[in-house]
């Protein structure tokens, strides 16, 4: 893959990502951020492969935080408010870390990388979800601190607010489609060695072609 392509897409698909967070240009929870803490774990290289989606989603949230907290009157900065963010962020990096993990279990064959890439994100997502709702469990008063109260904040969430189970559906929907965009995207790039192409020449034609050459 050339390196020029390397560099530039993982910035390219980060500006996608704090983009696509801005308030009302999805529906709630579609988002692009799972996918790119799981695939910068599968393909990113070197450094940028954790630093670029943490930096990336450290950025856009602040400026979230700032437009809720003047621009909407919210208070986004007090202590629970800020514990529910480290919660996130934990999550965020397990993510990356799953995509470390699958990385070396995805095939050389470069479509048969497609697959992993999206189950792999669907199982992050639901993990991701499992823990940021039980630590919403945790935190607000409105749920009961039972099993019963805990299924309610996986489920149906409290009143006044969307259905919990919506915001995974959404989840994951987005997470597989951005997945498969960018496993699609990143293995279609033209590879410019044959190791990448898979069209290696076995050593023992090469050396055939060699003695012919000097007979």
């Amino acid at each position: 893959m050339p390196d020029r392509f390397q560099q530039l897409y993982p910035w390219f698909f980060a500006v996608v990502v704090a983009l696509s967070r801005w308030p009302g240009l999805f529906p709630p929870n579609f988002s692009v951020v799972y996918s790119l803490c799981l695939c910068g774990g599968m393909f990113f290289p070197g450094r940028w492969a954790i630093a670029l989606p943490l930096g990336t989603l450290l950025v856009s949230d602040v400026a979230l935080n700032l437009w809720y907290q003047f621009g909407k009157g919210y208070d986004v900065w007090d202590p629970a408010s800020l514990l529910y963010m480290v919660g996130n962020y934990a999550g965020y990096a397990a993510l990356f870390l799953l995509g470390r993990g699958l990385k070396p279990l995805v095939p050389g064959t470069r479509w048969l990388r497609l697959p992993p890439a999206v189950l792999g994100s669907l199982l992050g997502v639901m993990l991701f979800y499992g823990v940021t709702n039980t630590l919403s469990w945790l935190r607000d008063p409105a749920y009961a601190k039972t099993l019963a109260g805990w299924w309610t904040a996986l489920t149906t969430g409290s009143a006044g607010w969307p259905e919990t189970w919506k915001f995974l559906r959404n989840s994951l929907l987005s997470s597989a489609l951005f997945s498969a965009l960018f496993a699609v995207a990143w293995q279609a790039a033209p590879s410019e060695s044959p190791q990448e192409k898979g069209e290696c020449t076995p050593p023992a034609e090469v050396d055939g072609e060699a003695e012919e050459r000097t007979a």
